[in-house]
């Protein structure tokens, strides 16, 4: 078609097409659900595919994510709920904060940060722990920037690239990755990553940009709790650490016993994710609520409220697999497999650079995330040893970079540090750019040993 070959037009048509999205997503306002569903549809009326077969294209992959994904996303957002209305977040952080001391306050709020937001989105963190780093400020004197910091880098680190985070879940459903491999490779990258970008680099920036907190917030956010009143910081520990431990067990018993096994058919249930965040949240409906006093009512109460705000990102996530499922059916993903592997680009590297232009042009790192994996999961079939769990790292290290006026995370963090737009840039995306770099170069020295 317009003298090219079959599989530049294929191609030429993909970028098109995700200049469309970027364009209805970041120019006109679209809402992420809407603009997917109508990059979908575009893709494959111009690619070519048969007309019956676009809609059952898009669907196969709508409800191929969610089928997984969405269960996730209800059962960890429901533990997040528990955990923050107990307090158990409070005991993490003030545990942490006793512990290390106010000349090592920063590197608590990180640790603080890297455990709480293991089961949360980076949002529901954010606004959880905010009000301790107003608190904390206040109490030590030291420099909100040089708390913050830390704090946003250890959020930003795990839901990047520690499941069950949805950015991560949905990599490992697109490349058929090991999720406790993913998780033990995740958590190895992120703490390193997580304390360059957080007590290091907050403690170096602070110099220039100290943080001049809004008084109202400061009244309004830095109430102090009665610790007496939390759960206790082993319980909480044990809570929020349950479904990474069976899921990690999962990979031990996968490695220790042989296929058929019952001890592994019995642990490959048990630490699968839904079964792990099941049991998980089942145990905090008693650590986190009825052992704190919060009776039944008020628990369903808590569960339904939680759901609401995750409705909106549970749509995109599925209408990002079926824009995903689209790349694939009409043939672009192959061409795209095929150029990566003329060209020699290291498949890690490639899975980081789709991610971060995605992310760079429509500010969402779940549409980055879903995107880029389905860009780049073609190369796995024409690349033999490619590890697939550092894929799944790499799509979200360079889901992180450069946030800027485009994200909203870049306004939330604006407006409850009370920056200029300037220093936003200076600390916060400044913050998310070193995350991934340094992620991308942890991930890349790991490929030499896994």
């Amino acid at each position: 078609m317009f003298g090219m070959s079959h599989e530049s037009y294929l191609l030429l048509d993909a970028v098109v097409t995700i200049i469309g999205l970027i364009v209805l997503i970041t120019r006109f306002k679209v809402h992420p659900f809407i603009a997917l569903i109508i990059a979908a549809g575009f893709l494959g009326l111009t690619s070519g595919m048969p007309v019956d077969k676009i809609i059952k294209a898009f669907q196969d992959g709508f409800g191929g994510v969610l089928g997984f994904v969405g269960i996730i996303l209800a059962l960890g957002t429901m533990l997040g709920k528990m955990m923050a209305e107990s307090g158990g977040a409070d005991q993490i952080a003030q545990t942490l904060i006793r512990a290390f001391g106010k000349d090592k306050v920063q590197w608590a709020m990180m640790f603080a940060a890297f455990l709480v937001g293991i089961p949360l989105f980076f949002e529901i963190g954010f606004v959880l722990l905010i009000p301790l780093v107003f608190i904390v400020a206040r109490r030590t004197g030291v420099s909100l920037i040089k708390i913050g910091i830390p704090l946003l880098a250890g959020l930003s680190a795990v839901h990047g690239l520690v499941p069950p985070h949805p950015g991560p879940l949905l990599a490992i459903g697109v490349f058929g990755a090991d999720i406790g491999k993913t998780i033990l490779y995740g958590l190895i990258v992120a703490l390193p990553t997580a304390i360059i970008a957080g007590p290091i680099f907050g403690t170096f920036i602070a110099k220039y940009i100290p943080g001049n907190p809004s008084q109202e917030l400061v009244d309004q956010l830095a109430r102090e709790t009665d610790s007496k009143s939390l759960p206790s910081f082993s319980i909480t520990l044990v809570t929020v650490l349950l479904p990474v431990f069976l899921m990690l067990l999962k990979t031990f018993a996968d490695i220790a016993f042989a296929e058929g096994n019952v001890v592994r058919n019995w642990m490959d249930m048990i630490g699968h994710p839904i079964s792990a965040l099941l049991l998980a949240l089942l145990l905090s409906l008693y650590t986190f609520g009825h052992r704190q006093g919060i009776h039944s009512k008020q628990i369903l109460k808590l569960l339904d409220a939680s759901l609401a705000p995750t409705a909106a990102i549970i749509l995109i996530i599925g209408a990002g697999g079926g824009f995903k499922q689209m790349l694939v059916t009409s043939g672009v993903g192959d061409v795209i497999g095929h150029m990566a592997v003329t060209a020699q680009i290291n498949p890690i590297l490639l899975a980081w650079l789709v991610a971060a232009v995605i992310r760079i042009a429509t500010g969402s790192a779940t549409v980055a995330t879903i995107t880029g994996a389905g860009i780049v999961v073609p190369v796995v079939g024409m690349v033999p040893g490619v590890n697939l769990e550092l894929l799944v790292l790499a799509t979200g290290a360079g889901s992180l970079i450069l946030s800027h006026v485009n994200d909203a995370g870049f306004w939330l963090v604006k407006q409850y540090f009370n920056m200029t737009v300037a220093e936003t840039f200076k600390t916060w995306t400044a913050m998310e750019t070193i995350l991934s770099i340094v992620a991308l170069g942890f991930i890349m020295l790991l490929s030499l040993v896994v």
